[in-house]
């Protein structure tokens, strides 16, 4: 059974950092592309970050790019978002995600396997 489980979220002032980490079991993903979306109330679910297990190319929203970095730990079969001078428009719940074609894709629907959510709050 495949298993994303998302961990590291929680409460961070305006300018703080926070690292979320996405922990995957059921199957090997080394020729995936692990995702990171994002949510918050009203809205879209959108895209944040994505990298390639096999590689490491990755692939940043312009609104994160420069503070947000994604990375993977093969060891570890968990990849990273590790989020610096974090914003209150940064709150949502992020969700981690694994995507089959081998592509740094940017819509959710190219994503095959979802986590349940972290939640992530920046209070100004």
């Amino acid at each position: 059974q495949v298993q994303l489980v998302e961990s590291g979220g929680g409460l961070v002032q305006a300018g703080g950092s926070l690292r979320l980490s996405c922990a995957t079991s059921g199957r090997a993903f080394s020729s995936y592309v692990m995702g990171w979306f994002r949510q918050a109330p009203g809205k879209e679910r959108e895209f944040v970050a994505a990298i390639r297990w096999s590689g490491g190319s990755t692939n940043y929203a312009g609104s994160v790019k420069g503070r947000f970095t994604i990375s993977r730990d093969s060891a570890k079969n968990t990849v990273y978002l590790q989020m610096n001078s974090l914003k209150p428009e940064d709150t949502a719940v992020y969700y981690c995600a694994a995507e089959s074609s081998g592509y740094l894709a940017t819509t959710r629907h190219a994503y095959d396997y979802w986590g349940q959510g972290t939640q992530v709050t920046v209070s100004s």
